[in-house]
Parts: structure tokens; C-alpha cells; sequence
């Protein structure tokens, strides 16, 4: 079988014969009819490579197309040399495109591109996710359309953009606060970068609530102390009462004392990400400290038992260690009534993990309170806090502690019966 372009040149031959011989049977001289034709064979041949480029043109293959001789054959060759540099130059683009998509979706940051109009040119997945959009149906939508929020649809009007714009209670929980920045680029384009900052605003309000709490924890006992101060220096007393009045002073001077160096400790924890170092901390040796303090703070109200289970030792920083578990001993004599009792026990589980648990017979603790108790000045109940000399951030402090020496801590508590706070760390940190 002949190709078309082979078949097309065999027809043309025979055109060109015949017009041949119907120039010679008219009287035509035969040189002017040969010249005719000589001069039609250039044009011919012209119009076969045209056709033959046009045939690879419409499948997109020049670059592929043999060459013919002649002429044309530079400018095919020319003409396949620029085809070939501007794909090498198109696939260079695409895939500098497709590096920048990747980049922008990679941003933990939503990027939304707008046009003169406000319609989404584009977006990223993070930006979906913040405002529920959704790409491939939402493209060339106006944005204030799709967040309709009022200070939004403000700050897109005044075109104001020099201060980002706080939107809260946003995403699909409404649980999410976003930071939004518009930044003009292009014609009347602009670019929307969206942050989200809802830790950074947790943040801040755990700032200033501690901020409120030591403030208030701090302004009780030295409104107390000024109140007895006035009254010694105004009044004329005998010697007994003074005694009991500088006792009460005493009493608010300690405890004040005592939420400084909490504070102290707590804040050297948070400032100290690293790991605890790797010292062998006598176990048998904390629990005869623990026993000796707990005893001296009941004074006999309480009944102990004190146990340890394995001769193994733990691996972390004593000093650390000493005050998680004095904490924990120490929260349950304070919150245990009298002629209640309290168990100690050191023991290793059956995975290998060290347990310090502390177990009373106290008043217990609603479920709903145990996920908030590990948060600095969080108390259950206020006023028999303050009663028992507590400072709330006790438990704050054996949490840091606890991942010091990547442990965990656990709460068990049925109101009405009581609670037991366990102190478990990893094999790692358990040796004989």
C-alpha cells in the first residue's frame, strides 16, 4: 500500500504530463512547454513538503519528522531545533510550576491567590481546610462570598491590608483562630496568607491568667500580714497575743515563700526541654526521705503504709524525682481526712516500667475535673486549697518533672472513695 504523500506525488507526475502534452497538441512550442513544467515541478515540490509538514504539525510530532533534501531541509531542521527547545523550555516551566505548587502546599500557613476581583485563582489545602473551601468547585469564586464573616468582608473593602485581620472561632469546629494577611502583588492582585495561631492564643490567655493567679495568690497573705502589722503597731497587746499574731504572720510569710519557690521550680522546668541526665537515683533511699517528711507533716492524722515491690532504682535527676513524689505524697495528706490512710508503692510492671503510685482514701475527684489538674493554680475546690496550704501548682510541677524523664502521669479517682496518682516511666529509665 502507497502512503497518501506517495500516492498525492503520482498524481501531481501525471498532472503535469498531461498538461504537458496538452500544451504540445495545442501548437505550443515544446521548450516553453518544458520550461512550464520545469517551473511547476519547484512549486509541486513545495507544496508536498508543506503538506507533509502540516500532517506532523497537526500530531505534534516536527521534532520527529524526516527530513527532506534541498531547501527544505534546513528548514525543517530549524524549524524541528526550535520545536525541540521550546518543549525543553515549556517541561522546564511545568516542572519549576509544579515545584512551587509542592512548596505552597508543603506551607503549614493556607495561601490563597485573588484576583482584581477577589476570586480565587488558587488556593492550597491548609486554606481549605481553615474555611471549608474546596478548590475545584470554589475556584473563581469571590472570597467574601464564600467567608462571609463582617470584618472580613471589612478588611477585604478598605483595602487596608497593613495589619493582619484575627478572625476566631473559625474551621469546621469553630474552634480555630486565624491570623489573615492580604499582601498586594501583580496587577491588582493580591496574595491571602493565613496563619493559625489558636496555641499562640491559648498561649496568651494561660499568660494572663497565671499572671491573675499569682497575682491573687500573692495579694491574700500579704493583705493578711499588712492587716496584722497595722494591728501590732496600733494596738498595745499583751505578749500572748502578740506571739499568736507574728505565728499568723509567719504562717502567710511561709506560705508565700513556699508559691515563690514553685514558681522558681516551675519555671526552671519549662526553661529545661532537655532530657533528664542519666544517674542512678536510689529508690529505697526516696521512699525512706518520702516516709520521714509525710509522717512529719500528718503528725499522726493519717495512717501510712509505705511499700516497695523490686530492689530496682531509677535513672533521672534526684532532686527532680524527690519533689514529683513529694508532691504527689504531700497532695494526699493535704486532701485525705483524718484517720484516713495512704498507700506508697515503688514497683515495676510487668513491661519493665518503674511505678510510683500514691493512693488515699480522700473525698475523690469528678471525672470531668482530671483532664484540667496538671494546669497551674487549676484547683478543684478553692477555698479548702487555700485551707490546706496548696499553692496549685503542684501537680503542674511532677507533669514537667515527669516528662523530664519521659514519664507519664496518671489519675484514678472515684468521688466518694478516693484517688491514686501513678508516676510511670519507661524501662529505659528502671535499672537494678
Amino acid at each position: 500500500m502507497f502512503s497518501a504523500l506517495t500516492r498525492f506525488a503520482f498524481i501531481v507526475f501525471l498532472a503535469l504530463a498531461a498538461a504537458y502534452i496538452a500544451l504540445a497538441s495545442r501548437g505550443v512550442d515544446w521548450a516553453i512547454a518544458s520550461g512550464i513544467v520545469v517551473l511547476a515541478i519547484p512549486l509541486v515540490y513545495s507544496y508536498i513538503n508543506l503538506a507533509r509538514l502540516r500532517k506532523y504539525a497537526i500530531a505534534d510530532a516536527v521534532e520527529s519528522m524526516p527530513l527532506p533534501s534541498g531547501f527544505w531541509e534546513e528548514v525543517f531542521f530549524r524549524l524541528q531545533r526550535l520545536v525541540r527547545n521550546l518543549k525543553q523550555q515549556i517541561r522546564i516551566i511545568d516542572k519549576q510550576h509544579e515545584r512551587f505548587i509542592e512548596a505552597f502546599q508543603a506551607s503549614p500557613n493556607g495561601i490563597l491567590m485573588l484576583d482584581d476581583q477577589d476570586q480565587i485563582e488558587w488556593c492550597n489545602s491548609i486554606s481549605e481546610r481553615f474555611f471549608g473551601l474546596v478548590f475545584k468547585r470554589d475556584v473563581m469564586q469571590r472570597i467574601n462570598f464564600l467567608i462571609r464573616r463582617p470584618e472580613f468582608v471589612q478588611y477585604l473593602s478598605k483595602r487596608q491590608f497593613e495589619e493582619p485581620l484575627l478572625l476566631e472561632r473559625m474551621g469546621p469546629d469553630d474552634n480555630l483562630s486565624l491570623m489573615v494577611q492580604a499582601f498586594p502583588y501583580g496587577e491588582k492582585r493580591h496574595l491571602l496568607l493565613v496563619q493559625d495561631v489558636t496555641d499562640l492564643q491559648k498561649a496568651d490567655a494561660m499568660r494572663r491568667d497565671f499572671v491573675a493567679n499569682v497575682s491573687h495568690e500573692m495579694r491574700t497573705p500579704i493583705t493578711v500580714l499588712m492587716g496584722f502589722l497595722e494591728t501590732v503597731q496600733s494596738l498595745d497587746l499583751e505578749r500572748a497575743q502578740q506571739e499568736q499574731y507574728f505565728e499568723l504572720m509567719m504562717a502567710q510569710a511561709k506560705r508565700m515563700k513556699s508559691l515563690v519557690e514553685d514558681l522558681l521550680t516551675l519555671a526552671n522546668l519549662e526553661a529545661n526541654t532537655l532530657p533528664a541526665p542519666m544517674q542512678v537515683v536510689q529508690a529505697q533511699t526516696l521512699m525512706a526521705l518520702l516516709k520521714n517528711d509525710a509522717e512529719a507533716l500528718s503528725q499522726g492524722r493519717h495512717a501510712f503504709h509505705f511499700e516497695s515491690a523490686t530492689s530496682s532504682n531509677l535513672i533521672g535527676e534526684e532532686r527532680e524525682l524527690l519533689s514529683a513524689f513529694s508532691n504527689l505524697v504531700s497532695n494526699a495528706i493535704r486532701y485525705t481526712p483524718d484517720v484516713g490512710s495512704i498507700n506508697v508503692k515503688w514497683k515495676v510492671n510487668a513491661q519493665g516500667q518503674g511505678e510510683f503510685s500514691v493512693t488515699d482514701t480522700g473525698p475523690g475527684i469528678a471525672p470531668e475535673h482530671l483532664s484540667r489538674l496538671t494546669e497551674r493554680f487549676y484547683r478543684v475546690d478553692r477555698s479548702r486549697s487555700r485551707d490546706t496550704g496548696g499553692t496549685g501548682l503542684g501537680l503542674a510541677i511532677v507533669k514537667h518533672i515527669a516528662n523530664r524523664h519521659q514519664g507519664q502521669l496518671q489519675i484514678e479517682s472515684t468521688p466518694g472513695k478516693g484517688s491514686t496518682f501513678t508516676l510511670r516511666f519507661p524501662k529505659e529509665r528502671v535499672t537494678a
